[in-house]
C-alpha cells in the first residue's frame, strides 16, 4: 500500500515538473470575435503539437492599440516575445530598435524556412534593403468586393461591377429595387486612397512610396483619386454610398444585416461571412476608373509576427519552432479556408487548386489573383511610410469631412496630403534611418 501511495506521489511530480518545464511564448496579437476565435484553434494545435513550448495568446485591442502597447512595454523591459502588427506599422518596427528580425532568429535557432516558397508580393513587402526578411508573414490579406446574390437578383442585376463608373449605376439599380443603401466601405483609406493609387499605378508618395528614405512626401492629390471621391460624395444623396466608419466592423453589420447589396472590405472578412450571413453572397476584384486597360496588384495588408529583442536564448527556441509551425502549408491552407486571409505559400496555393478548394469556394481565390495579377511597380508593391499610423488617422478624418460635406474632395484630400506630410517630416527629424 505504502509502496502504491509513493509511486502515486512521484507520479504527480513528475507531473506537475512535466507542466512547469514548457517554456512560456507570450504572443500579443489584435484578433477578436470570430478571428480571434479562429487564432485560439491555431494556437491550441501548435500548443498540444508538442510539449516543450506553450505560446500564450493575448488580445491587446486593435492593431493601433496593440502597436503602442507592446512599444511602450518594450520601453519598460516587459515585452512579449512576440507581437502582431498591422502593415502600416511596419516603418515603424523597422526603425525602433526594438526588433530580432525573423530571419536571424531562425538562422540562430537552426531552423530551415523555404521563404522562396512564399507569394513574392507577400515577401516583399517585409524585407529590408538588403533583402533580409524581418518580421514573419502571418494574417495577410488585400481588399476585394463583396455582394449580395439575392439582392442582386431582386434587382436584376446579373453581374457584379468591374469600374467605379458601373458601381455607380449598379449602387443606383438597387436603390431602386428597395434596398437601403447600395455600397459601402470598411477601412476608406486603405481601399479609396491607398489600393486606388497602386490599381491604377498611380504614386502615392515619393521614394517609391518611401521604400528608399525616411522622408518622402505624399502625392496622391491627383485629380483621379479627387473625382473618385467627388462621385462617392454625390452617391451619398440616395444612399447609392453610404458611410458607417472606419475599420471593418460597422460596415460589416450594415452588409450583413442585408441593408447594402456591395461591401468593399478586406479579404479576411471571407470567415465572418461564411458563418454569419443568412443570404446568398458571392466577392470580385476592387473595381478601377473606365479606361484602365490592365489594372494592377492590390496591395498586401493584414498583418505580420514581429519579435522583440531582450529575451533568453531558450525562449526564442521556442519562438523559431512557432514560426516554424506556421509556415507549414497544412496550417496555411487551414488558416486560409478558416479565415479568408491568403495562403501565403505556393505549395499551400498549389495544394487548394489540386483538391478543387477554389471551384467549390471561388471567392476565396478572388484575392490571390487580384493581388497577383500584373507585375508590380513602385506605385504598387506597397507603402511604407513613418508615421502611418497617424497619417492614416490624418486620412480618415479628411474624408470624415468630405462625407459630411464640411469640405470639398479637392479641399479635403489636400489638406489630407499637408497634414500628412508634416507627420512624415517629424518622424524623418526624430528617426535614425
Amino acid at each position: 500500500m505504502l509502496k502504491k501511495i509513493t509511486l502515486a506521489l512521484l507520479l504527480n511530480v513528475c507531473f506537475i515538473f512535466t507542466a512547469q518545464a514548457a517554456t512560456e511564448i507570450q504572443w500579443w496579437h489584435s484578433m477578436e470575435g470570430e478571428l480571434g476565435k479562429t487564432l485560439d484553434g491555431l494556437v491550441a494545435k501548435y500548443n498540444s503539437s508538442q510539449s516543450n513550448y506553450k505560446v500564450i495568446a493575448t488580445y491587446r485591442g486593435n492593431y493601433t492599440e496593440s502597436l503602442n502597447a507592446a512599444i511602450a512595454a518594450f520601453r519598460a523591459k516587459k515585452q512579449p516575445h512576440i507581437v502582431q502588427v498591422f502593415e502600416v506599422g511596419t516603418q515603424t518596427m523597422m526603425n525602433s530598435g526594438t526588433i530580432y528580425p525573423v530571419q536571424d532568429l531562425l538562422t540562430d535557432n537552426k531552423v530551415s524556412v523555404n521563404w522562396n516558397d512564399f507569394l513574392a508580393p507577400v515577401l516583399s513587402y517585409y524585407r529590408d534593403s538588403k533583402g533580409k526578411l524581418l518580421s514573419m508573414p502571418f494574417n495577410s490579406s488585400t481588399p476585394i468586393m463583396y455582394y449580395n446574390l439575392d439582392m442582386f437578383q431582386k434587382a436584376g442585376i446579373k453581374n457584379p461591377p468591374t469600374t467605379w463608373q458601373e458601381l455607380r449605376e449598379t449602387s443606383k439599380k438597387l436603390i431602386r429595387s428597395g434596398a437601403k443603401c447600395g455600397t459601402v466601405i470598411g477601412w476608406q483609406q486603405w481601399i479609396l486612397l491607398e489600393n486606388f493609387s497602386a490599381i491604377h499605378d498611380l504614386p502615392f508618395a515619393t521614394l517609391e512610396n518611401g521604400f528608399t528614405g525616411i522622408n518622402p512626401k505624399l502625392t496622391y492629390n491627383n485629380p483621379a483619386i479627387i473625382n473618385n471621391i467627388k462621385m462617392l460624395r454625390e452617391m451619398m444623396s440616395d444612399n447609392s454610398f453610404r458611410y458607417e466608419g472606419r475599420r471593418t466592423d460597422p460596415s460589416k453589420k450594415v452588409f450583413l444585416a442585408g441593408l447594402c447589396g456591395i461591401y468593399m472590405d478586406s479579404s479576411s472578412s471571407i470567415g465572418a461571412l461564411k458563418k454569419v450571413a443568412k443570404f446568398k453572397w458571392a466577392a470580385a476584384p476592387l473595381p478601377y476608373n473606365e479606361g484602365l486597360k490592365k489594372p494592377l496588384n492590390s496591395i498586401i495588408g493584414g498583418a505580420t509576427l514581429w519579435v522583440f529583442k531582450g529575451h533568453k536564448p531558450l525562449e526564442y527556441k521556442g519562438v523559431a519552432d512557432f514560426v516554424s509551425f506556421l509556415a507549414k502549408s497544412e496550417k496555411q491552407i487551414w488558416w486560409h479556408k478558416e479565415t479568408g486571409y491568403l495562403p501565403i505559400t505556393m505549395t499551400a496555393y498549389e495544394q487548394l487548386k489540386k483538391e478543387g478548394y477554389f471551384k467549390k469556394e471561388p471567392y476565396q481565390e478572388v484575392a490571390i489573383k487580384q493581388l497577383t495579377r500584373g507585375t508590380p511597380t513602385v506605385n504598387s508593391r506597397g507603402l511604407r511610410l513613418g508615421n502611418f499610423t497617424q497619417i492614416r488617422d490624418v486620412m480618415d478624418e479628411e474624408l470624415e469631412k468630405i462625407w459630411a460635406g464640411k469640405s470639398t474632395p479637392e479641399e479635403g484630400i489636400k489638406s489630407s496630403v499637408e497634414r500628412g506630410n508634416r507627420l512624415l517630416e517629424q518622424y524623418a527629424k526624430t528617426t535614425r534611418p
